[in-house]
Order: structure tokens, then C-alpha cells, then sequence
């Protein structure tokens, strides 16, 4: 009789047998597990490297074509949709009251515009600034009645909504369809995300380029109109000419025409690229009234810019046969009249016209008013140039005006941007051909007046104007008169006029005239110039001044605008060093799936080479403690001291801060630290063998988990002004390397 386990009523053997069988199972079984999990890792590898490919790619169309954002979202579209999978794909940016399709990938019918309203799934995205995320569309009848409907007639079930945000604005939304209901994952989810991200810095590049591009291109036309008045000086036709063509370029219309106000009417002087006809039929009639109701008729109400965006539903244009002869002989649809204006009052207009419907915005506003402003510079400058002429006994003072007006418009257009010089040649050019004794220039910010510039001032005023700084106009002053009414004022004696101020006091001023420096009726200025005698100002010598105020007004906005331009080139320049970087640290981990020392070598290059840094360190975080990972440029006394062992840093290093916050951290001055003071060995040597002052660590954390810190440094301390902030693409490179280093 067989013997039984004791524990069992089965034989031994037969249950040795199962033993080993139950053994085998679990062997296959732990096998299969781990196959299953390589899977996993090699699908997640898979779609890590597909979406680095996708950004790579995207940023490569952002590089290539910085002004063609079209080129972009077409780009984010088919990625988005191919990465997601999804039906399709599509970018939506906001036009008034409405969405505009701007880019669409995908089988699925799109539809070109949807209103702005709360009904529409995507229209709630960009309002509320968030994503929306809905598994069946077809059944959001209450709360989204406009898209269920679009749902159900168009055959799409599931949506996925992310706005595009500006500066914390929703500036447009991409979404995802599918034809199924089935939720788009997390990771998708985040994937889109990133695309919107992408496709917002696209669309601002576009937008810093194209405003980059504009303000060149109106820089260059003032500095040719400025260069044509200097150069003919009494002739009116080239400076015209100029205008015009220069105007119609740069706004984007067809053609133009320039008119001179003329007995209530205005006569035809100048046309660029006007039809054949249309110039022959104001050859014949060159004289036209404004007729009530239209832009002219405006204009010469209000004495401001005036628009018809399409004239032919505008109501004056129907009802009079000759405009409605204009339009079918132009072919003209929008046109915009601009005012030339001298002292308040009309002497022309500019008018240029599209033939389509399209209306002239802000800027291209902004630009013709200025052209305008200089037509009045040259028809002035004309004016006294032929009065020259005229009068023979005038010849001398004539022409010393004429001649000072071209040295300070060659002063202007010869130092874009520096004031000091132009102002000190108006000044001195104001006093002398005013035959007056010192004057002053004086800057206002809004609340207080600034002494700018001045010219033989005695030196008691000199010295009282220097202590006194900054100051608000005495009341009764003449500066007190023209803050208030923004008019030019004119003394013919301080002393016994009672007008107030110290320049009686000081400077024994008795004549005087202060003229205001206006741009769009704001004050921005005064020109004050004095007589230490009786003699009042002539008014060809008042006009002279109010002239030289209106050159430094030019000045100003000359100086800001170069101002912007390069500070636009700056910003410019800096966002695409920061894309250039990513893209080259984004190439590395494209080429070296797998291998983490040259993405940490990428990264830390890049860094140190934007943030203006000596050397970097990439550290590894474990229980407390930091390791070295990567480092670049790293003198070889501080690498070896911090390679030998894990190390706990100190405190109040950026290195002990940021694991202890998890926030990025920057120390102005690791040698002023504590820790240093303390001589804490760490400390020490970076100090005193690293040479280290200035420190910038960031985190580097996965679901809030710390893992490692990006450190660079600097040898010394800088301003606080000039202190780096950490850029946008090393946070995104810091996520990056955080999930290389988790896969790996």
C-alpha cells in the first residue's frame, strides 16, 4: 500500500508532480509579465520619441518660417491629429463676435466661423480659458446646444477642447474630434496641451516679426520723407510724391491722392497709382466740395481721421451720382481721409483707397497722420522758403530760419534716438535766429516739468533750475499758462505783465515766449526763450519756435519708436536663441534614444551659454542627498570635490533651497551666505576653488517628486536689474530631462 504525506491524502509522488508543474506555470507566468512590461516600456519609448519627433518637426516649420504662422498650424494640426488619435484636428482664433477656422487637418466637414457664445463647446473653451473635455457631443443638447447640433449633423461624437493662452488671455483654441465616443487619454490630453503651448509662441513670433517688419518699414519711409524736405527745401511736388507712395505702400492700398484746401473746397495737387481715368477726370476738374455725409465732409467737421469701410453700402455714395460714378470708375471699396492740420486748422487731407473691403487699422492711422503732419512741416517750411523769395529785404533772416529747420531735421535723422542732441539744436537755433538772449527746453511726464536742455542760460538760473529738479510750473507762470490751456504763450515784459516764475528774478528776463511741444493735443514739452530787454517777439519769429516744437515733437516719437524697435529686436533675438536651444537639446534626445550623459550635456550647454554663465551642473537627488550627473565647463578642483561622494547641501545655497521648496532659487551671493560665513565645506569650495558668486538652481520633479537640481554659476554678483530669470525653454528642457530620466 502506497504512503500517504501526512499533510495530504495524495501520494508523494503525485504530488512532487504538481509541484513541479506549479512551478513551471509560475515561471511562464512571471515571464509573461515581463514581456508584457517591455511592451509597455517600448510602446511608452515609441510614442516619447513620435512626440519629440512632432515638436522637433513643429519647431522646425517655427525656424524656418517665422512670419508664415499658417505653415505652424497646419503643422500642430496633422500632429496633434496623428499623435492623438483623432478624426481630426483644427485651430481656431477669435475675429470680433466670432471663431475663425485658421488651420484643419482631418476627414471630418469643418465649418469656416462659429459665434462666440456660450452654446458652443469651443466657444465656452476660450471664454471660460479652459479645457473642455466631453465623451458624446450628441448629448449636451442643454448645456451646448449649438455644437450637439453641429454633432449630430455632422458625425462627430467626442471633443476635446484646449484654449490658446497669451499672457493669461485666450487668444484662440485647438481641438479634437472623434466620429466614436471615446475619451482621449491623460497623456493626450497633456499632448494637446504642449500643441497649444506650440502654437501660441508660432503666432507670437509671427505677430514680434510682423510689428518688427512694420515699424522698419515706417522708420524707412519717415527717414525718406525727412531726407526729400531736407533736400527740397520750397519744392512741395517730390515731398508729395514721396508721401504718397510711401503711404500707399505701407498701408496696403491701391492708390492715393493728396489735396490742399482751397475756398471751401479742396484742389487735387498729387496722386500715386490712381486709374488712367480717374487722374485725367481730376486733371479737368481738380477742384471738389465735400458733400454732406461723406469722409471729406467729416473730416472737415471734426478735423480728425475719417474711414468709410465700403463705400458702396454707404448711404452718401448711393445717393450722389458723381460717387457713385467714383466708385465704378476706381473701383474703390475702402478709403480713409487724413487732415493735415496747422495750428488746428485744415489745409489739406491725405486719402488713400482700397479696392477691397478692408479697413485701415490703428497703426496704418497712426502712420498717415504722421505723413500728414509732415506735409504741414514742408508746405510750412515751403511757405517760408517763397516768402524768401518774395521779399528781398527778408533774405537774410529767411534763410538763416530755412537753414536752421534743415540742420535740425539733418540732426534728427542723423541721431535716431538721441534726444540731448536734437533738443541743445533746436534750443540754440530758437535763441539765435529769435534774436534772443538763452532759452530752455524743458521735458513734462505727465505730473512735472524736466529741464532738458538749455542755451546761455545765466548761470543764478542755471544753478537754481539744477537744485530745483523736477517741479511742478509756479502758478501764474508762463509754464503754468501753457500746461493749462496748451496754447503758446507770449510776454512783451515779465516785469510789468506780473508774470510769475524765476526767470524774471534770476535771469533778468523781460521778453518771452513759451511755446508748447503737442503730440495728439497731449503736452510732452515746452520751448521757453527770453529777452533781457522790452522787445516783444515778431509772429514769424513765435511760428518759428512753434516750428522748432514741432520737430522735437518728431524727435520724440522718432526716439520712441526706435526705442521699441529695438527693444522688439532684443526680445526678438532672445526668443529665438531660447527655440534654437530647445531645438538643439530636443535633437540630441531625438539622436540618442536611450542615453542620458549627451542630453544632460545638451542641456547644460545651452544653459550656461543663455543665462550668461561660467560653468553648470546637472544633480541627481536621492533620500536627501545630491550627486553629480552631468556638469560642463566645471573647473576640475570644484568637480572633484563634488564628485567624490552624495553630499547633503547646505541650507541657504540654491542647491539646499530648491530641495527644500521645490521652487527654482537663485542666491545673489553665495560668498555673503550664512553657510559661508560658517565655513561649511561645500560652501567653501565652491567659493574658494569654484570661484562661484552668483547661483541659479532649478528643481527638477516628476508628480512633485524631486529627483535632481539644474545648478549654474556665475564668478560674479551681479545688479539686481541684471540678475538672469529663468528662461521659458529651460523649464521646458528641466520636464524633459525629468522623463528621460524616469524611462530610462
Amino acid at each position: 500500500m502506497r504512503r500517504r504525506s501526512r499533510a495530504s491524502s495524495k501520494p508523494t509522488k503525485a504530488r512532487s508532480r504538481e509541484a513541479k508543474t506549479l512551478k513551471a506555470v509560475r515561471r511562464r507566468g512571471s515571464a509573461a509579465g515581463k514581456e508584457t512590461e517591455v511592451a509597455q516600456l517600448t510602446r511608452e519609448l515609441r510614442e516619447g520619441q513620435e512626440q519629440q519627433r512632432a515638436t522637433s518637426e513643429i519647431l522646425g516649420v517655427v525656424a524656418r518660417s517665422r512670419t508664415d504662422v499658417q505653415s505652424v498650424l497646419d503643422t500642430v494640426c496633422r500632429s496633434a491629429a496623428q499623435l492623438c488619435e483623432a478624426y481630426d484636428a483644427s485651430v481656431w482664433r477669435p475675429d470680433g463676435d466670432r471663431l475663425l477656422l485658421a488651420a484643419h487637418h482631418g476627414p471630418i466637414t469643418q465649418i469656416e466661423s462659429v459665434p462666440l457664445v456660450r452654446g458652443s463647446v469651443l466657444s465656452r473653451s476660450v471664454l471660460d480659458m479652459r479645457t473642455i473635455h466631453i465623451l458624446d457631443l450628441e448629448t449636451q443638447g442643454d448645456e451646448f446646444p449649438l455644437t450637439s447640433e453641429l454633432a449630430g449633423r455632422m458625425g462627430f461624437r467626442t471633443g476635446l477642447y484646449v484654449p490658446l493662452m497669451r499672457e493669461g488671455v485666450a487668444i484662440g483654441a485647438i481641438a479634437l474630434r472623434r466620429a466614436e465616443a471615446q475619451l482621449f487619454t491623460e497623456r493626450q490630453v497633456a499632448l494637446l496641451q504642449t500643441f497649444a503651448d506650440q502654437a501660441v509662441i508660432a503666432i507670437e513670433n509671427a505677430q514680434l516679426l510682423n510689428e518688427l517688419r512694420q515699424s522698419l518699414e515706417q522708420q524707412t519711409a519717415t527717414s525718406e520723407v525727412l531726407k526729400i524736405i531736407s533736400s527740397s527745401p520750397g519744392e512741395l511736388q517730390p515731398i508729395f510724391n514721396a508721401m504718397l507712395e510711401n503711404a500707399t505702400r505701407i498701408c496696403e492700398a491701391k492708390f492715393g491722392a493728396l489735396t490742399l484746401s482751397e475756398d471751401e473746397a479742396f484742389r487735387f495737387v498729387a496722386m500715386h497709382n490712381a486709374p488712367p481715368a480717374y487722374v485725367e477726370l481730376r486733371r479737368r476738374e481738380p477742384l471738389i466740395r465735400p458733400l454732406a455725409g461723406t469722409a471729406l465732409a467729416r473730416v472737415v467737421a471734426t478735423k480728425r481721421a475719417a474711414q468709410i469701410v465700403d463705400v458702396t453700402d454707404h448711404q452718401a455714395s448711393r445717393d450722389d451720382p458723381q460717387r457713385r460714378s467714383f466708385v465704378a470708375l476706381t473701383g474703390a471699396r475702402t478709403l480713409i481721409v487724413v487732415p493735415m492740420l496747422k495750428e488746428n486748422e485744415i489745409i489739406g487731407a491725405i486719402i488713400i483707397y482700397r479696392r477691397e473691403v478692408r479697413p485701415f487699422t490703428d497703426k496704418q492711422i497712426e502712420l498717415l497722420t504722421n505723413f500728414a503732419a509732415q506735409a504741414v512741416i514742408a508746405i510750412e517750411n515751403t511757405r517760408l522758403l517763397n516768402e524768401l523769395r518774395q521779399r528781398t529785404a527778408d533774405l537774410s533772416e529767411s534763410l538763416e530760419q530755412q537753414t536752421a529747420t534743415s540742420e535740425v531735421l539733418n540732426v534728427i535723422s542723423s541721431s535716431p534716438g538721441e534726444l540731448e542732441p536734437v533738443f541743445q539744436t533746436i534750443l540754440e537755433k530758437a535763441v539765435s535766429i529769435c534774436d534772443a538772449k538763452f532759452g530752455n527746453l524743458f521735458r513734462f511726464d505727465g505730473e512735472k516739468l524736466h529741464p532738458a536742455a538749455q542755451f546761455n542760460t545765466p548761470a543764478a538760473l542755471l544753478d537754481a533750475l539744477t537744485r530745483r529738479g523736477p517741479f511742478e510750473p509756479t502758478p501764474g507762470s508762463s509754464l503754468d499758462h501753457v500746461m493749462r490751456t496748451k496754447k503758446t504763450f507770449h510776454s512783451a515784459d515779465m516785469v510789468a505783465e506780473t508774470v510769475r516764475g524765476l526767470s524774471p528774478k534770476l535771469g533778468g528776463a523781460r521778453s518771452q515766449v513759451t511755446v508748447p511741444m503737442l503730440k495728439d493735443d497731449a503736452l510732452i514739452g515746452a520751448i521757453v526763450i527770453y529777452r533781457q530787454e522790452v522787445r516783444p517777439f515778431t509772429d514769424k519769429q513765435i511760428a518759428l519756435v512753434q516750428n522748432f516744437a514741432a520737430q522735437a515733437v518728431i524727435a520724440v516719437e522718432n526716439a520712441r519708436l526706435l526705442n521699441e524697435l529695438r527693444q522688439r529686436t532684443d526680445d526678438l533675438t532672445e526668443a529665438l536663441e531660447q527655440q534654437t536651444a530647445t531645438s538643439e537639446v530636443l535633437r540630441v534626445i531625438s539622436s540618442s534614444p536611450g542615453e542620458l550623459e549627451p542630453v544632460f550635456q545638451a542641456m547644460l550647454e545651452n544653459a550656461v551659454r543663455i543665462c550668461e554663465a561660467k560653468f553648470g551642473v546637472l544633480y541627481l537627488y536621492d533620500e536627501g542627498r545630491l550627486r553629480v550627473g552631468a556638469t560642463h565647463d566645471v573647473p576640475p578642483a570644484f568637480a572633484e570635490a563634488r564628485r567624490k561622494e552624495p553630499f547633503t547641501p547646505a541650507p541657504d545655497a540654491s542647491t539646499g533651497k530648491v530641495v527644500a521648496t521645490k521652487q527654482a532659487v537663485q542666491v545673489a551671493d553665495l560668498a555673503a551666505t550664512q553657510s559661508y560665513f560658517d565655513r561649511n565645506p561645500l560652501v567653501v569650495t565652491a567659493v574658494e576653488v569654484g570661484g562661484v558668486r552668483t547661483t541659479l538652481s532649478v528643481p527638477m520633479l516628476k508628480e512633485n517628486t524631486l529627483v535632481g537640481v539644474i545648478s549654474i554659476y556665475r564668478k560674479e554678483v551681479l545688479p539686481s536689474a541684471k540678475r538672469p530669470q529663468l528662461p521659458l525653454w529651460k523649464s521646458n528642457l528641466r520636464t524633459v530631462a525629468i522623463s528621460r530620466v524616469q524611462k530610462m
